[in-house]
């Protein structure tokens, strides 16, 4: 796609990599210049689904730009489906298998500048989610009445687990049309903009859906089910009206109207901080699915069975913590999107960090702190890694909580004013962008990005906050002691990296916000006196 990125493209960064090659059941990492040739513009898809064999039948159409000189078309597809063709201006192309690559020969060097349309024709029996949504691929349940219910996930997997595809984090389509075929009653609920139902062969019904904004394609998704719509809308920030769905099965139907306006508070809350819900040409929609749940573009799919602990470990913070996060990777995921998997804090701990926020509105600092403090990580891996990697790699460091507690404590050393401007400044780095709404506000980012925003919103240099916290992954140690009526606090770093945290010392119910250098400062005290150091815990670190 043509997103507007701060970094370079990436012809750029195939020239550092071999052409080493992520497994058919990941996905992101090194991308190989092949791909790297060319720019995806739009996918045109024309599905059948058949149930009753959990089979899938279709046709993908693969819009792209020539960014470098390529004679193959490659895509990624998963072995379990089979391609039964390609065709280029309706002339058959030759193509090959490779380890979940398809090598389309174009028949000639198009070159760059030019345009290429490429149909294929595939199917199969796609992969089975052995453990939806951490474990992709289709899910074939049956709804308490019996009927069918399906739906897709793939975040970690790939979009190519169900459809040929350039599955890579680092290029998104513009837009995106898709045209589904059910048996009746059957109803599908994907992204974008519901544009009609047609009835084709005896008994089934194509739907047809189109895209108008960028979208990661691991977001495309399809759900299918006998759903019911329950249809609302809000006002947006912007003054515009944002049509809301909630798709869910005939059975829930109340608990759906229950929820909904809870739906609609969520969406306010994260436009108050954040700035406009970024895909109001199109919808917000929600849809009830059999698995947990995953931040699908503009239909989220929702699976806690209205339970407001089900993603929390079982306890309610009084609000339903499924949707809200969900629901806030549209701005940390869809609108603003990682370039590489290596900076994935940047969507799920983001979104951790919202969920405190939201507890702030509703209970103030009490509830804040204390939901920041429910948060606890394995702290093994950098949460963002200077080299590059693939999406499971980076989901084994601890991206969600102590991706928050990285803004957590970055509010902290900015103070508030210039802590949230640059919260939205990185949903929107220009206020003017705030009025745009066709897809050209979405863009790719990187971690340095965030900090060169937090830093122009401070005035501060932060490169050593970000290479402390988020480059490596052991914490500070703040060396602690009072003796002789004195407390002397000094830090210790790994590989006695720069840290410039000031520290919060609470004495007799005064608290003092004090310097701290690695060389160390000794504070005064009078005889008897007891200080507290950090006492509302802003600071990620160790005491000792």
């Amino acid at each position: 796609m043509s997103r507007r990125i701060l970094l370079s493209l990436p012809l750029l960064l195939a020239t550092f990599f071999l052409q080493a090659q992520v497994r058919p059941l990941d996905s992101g990492g090194p991308l190989m210049p092949e791909q790297a040739a060319y720019d995806v513009s739009f996918y045109g898809m024309e599905l059948e689904i058949m149930p009753d064999q959990k089979r899938i039948e279709g046709t993908i159409e693969v819009r792209a730009r020539v960014v470098q000189p390529m004679k193959y078309l490659v895509l990624d597809l998963h072995p379990d489906l089979k391609v039964e063709g390609a065709t280029m201006r309706k002339q058959e192309l030759s193509y090959r298998i490779d380890g979940g690559k398809v090598w389309i020969d174009l028949g000639h060097t198009l070159q760059p500048r030019e345009q290429l349309s490429v149909e294929v024709a595939y199917g199969g029996k796609p992969r089975v989610a052995p453990n939806p949504p951490w474990e992709g691929g289709f899910t074939w349940e049956k709804t308490p009445s019996g009927e069918h219910w399906i739906a897709t996930s793939c975040q970690t997997n790939g979009a190519d687990l169900w459809w040929p595809c350039k599955d890579h984090v680092s290029d998104e389509p513009d837009s995106m049309a898709l045209s589904i075929t059910v048996p009746e009653p059957l109803v599908v609920a994907t992204n974008g903009r519901f544009r009609g139902k047609r009835m084709t062969d005896k008994g089934k019904a194509t739907y047809d859906w189109y895209i108008s904004t960028p979208i990661n394609i691991y977001n495309v998704a399809m759900n299918i089910a006998p759903y019911l719509a329950l249809e609302d809308e809000l006002e947006s920030i912007t003054g515009e009206m944002i049509p809301v769905v909630f798709y869910v099965l005939p059975e829930d139907e109340q608990n759906g109207k229950e929820l909904l306006p809870e739906i609609k508070e969520h969406l306010a809350f994260y436009e108050k901080y954040l700035g406009p819900y970024p895909f109001r040409q199109d919808k917000y929609g929600v849809v009830q699915t059999p698995h947990l749940g995953m931040e699908h573009q503009t239909i989220i799919a929702y699976g806690a069975d209205f339970d407001n602990g089900s993603m929390t470990g079982g306890k309610d913070w009084g609000f339903d913590a499924l949707h809200h996060h969900e629901l806030g990777h549209e701005w940390w995921g869809n609108l603003v999107t990682n370039y590489d998997w290596k900076d994935m804090w940047i969507h799920e701990g983001f979104c951790s960090y919202m969920q405190a926020l939201y507890m702030e509105d509703l209970q103030g600092k009490k509830g804040y702190h204390e939901y920041m403090n429910n948060m606890r990580f394995l702290n093994r891996l950098p949460v963002a890694p200077e080299e590059g990697k693939s999406s499971k790699e980076i989901y084994q460091a601890p991206i969600y909580t102590k991706g928050a507690w990285v803004l957590h404590s970055l509010r902290y050393l900015i103070g508030d004013e210039a802590f949230f401007q640059a919260l939205r400044r990185m949903a929107y780095p220009h206020p003017a962008m705030e009025a745009i709404k066709d897809g050209k506000q979405c863009r790719f980012v990187t971690t340095d990005d965030f900090r060169l925003i937090a830093e122009e919103a401070s005035g501060m240099d932060l490169k050593w906050f970000f290479d402390v916290y988020l480059r490596q992954p052991q914490l500070p140690i703040l060396r602690s002691r009072v003796e002789d009526n004195k407390l002397s606090l000094r830090w210790e770093t790994p590989g006695e990296l720069p840290f410039a945290m000031p520290v919060e010392v609470l004495i007799d119910g005064k608290t003092r916000r004090i310097p701290v250098s690695q060389e160390g400062v000794e504070i005064k005290l009078q005889r008897g006196q007891q200080p507290e150091v950090d006492p509302d815990r802003w600071i990620m670190m160790e005491v000792k």
